[in-house]
């Protein structure tokens, strides 16, 4: 997932996110999605094999129900997004980031003491 490209859609991150609480069968991603989403039976099953085809997700098969789980994890799928939207909204500028985010206000007592954790271990060469 090094590419634009290669983001999910808004769709796929649905499904991902089933996926990435456990494995489900296609009719378990069906009652799910149908109560979050409001997708019928033939959407979730065209999903599924769009994303299969993609390599996102892969089965095994359990008697004559194929249990299907994420190839990618949530990690990588959110690396992704980060790295896209810090390039797309921000020229690539982690400064601008945080900037906007304190800006607007949205930044708690408990996210400001959590930046400066991580800021103490960057320079201490805790984080890669």
């Amino acid at each position: 997932m090094d590419e634009k490209r290669d983001l999910l859609t808004p769709g796929e991150w649905r499904v991902m996110e089933c996926l990435w609480m456990g494995p489900k069968t296609l009719m378990e991603l069906v009652r799910t999605l149908k109560d979050s989403a409001g997708w019928a039976k033939s959407t979730v099953t065209t999903m599924v094999r769009r994303m299969e085809e993609k390599g996102l997700i892969g089965y095994e098969t359990a008697g004559r129900a194929k249990v299907f789980r994420p190839l990618l994890a949530r990690e990588d799928a959110a690396a992704a997004e980060t790295d896209s939207l810090l390039e797309r909204a921000f020229h690539g500028s982690v400064g601008l980031l945080v900037s906007s985010l304190v800006e607007r206000s949205s930044l708690s007592q408990a996210d400001i003491e959590e930046l400066y954790s991580i800021l103490d271990r960057a320079e201490e060469g805790g984080l890669q």
